[in-house]
């Protein structure tokens, strides 16, 4: 499975940003697949999630109402609208996946290279 994400930019407060996972090779090892983000000098944190069948969504608490999880399954792309952005949400941001456990935030297998979200004040 490669992933490859886009959509990464310079945003002021307040303002929106779609990130966009293309992901290649999909079988049933990636079913669930999720954004992480990685800010400067800090350990790289869970963001949200999304189960294939899109039955499932996960997020953590600190975006909760202003990010939203989606995917493309016609273009085997999960995306991640970024709403209301604030300059915490500065970071590097990864897509991941791993083939089951929406609910656990470890065991992903598979990462792409990332892309730079950054929220200016």
């Amino acid at each position: 499975v490669q992933l490859v994400e886009s959509g990464g930019g310079l945003v002021q407060a307040g303002g929106s940003l779609r990130l966009s996972c293309a992901a290649s090779g999909r079988t049933f090892s990636s079913n669930v697949m999720a954004w992480f983000r990685q800010a400067p000098g800090k350990e790289r944190e869970f963001v949200a999630a999304i189960v294939w069948t899109a039955r499932s969504v996960r997020y953590t608490e600190s975006v909760k109402g202003r990010f939203t999880i989606s995917r493309d399954a016609a273009k085997n792309t999960v995306y991640l609208q970024m709403d209301s952005l604030k300059p915490t949400d500065t970071a590097t941001y990864y897509c991941a996946a791993k083939e089951s456990g929406v609910d656990s935030e470890g065991g992903y297998n598979y990462w792409g290279q990332g892309t730079q979200v950054t929220v200016s004040s």
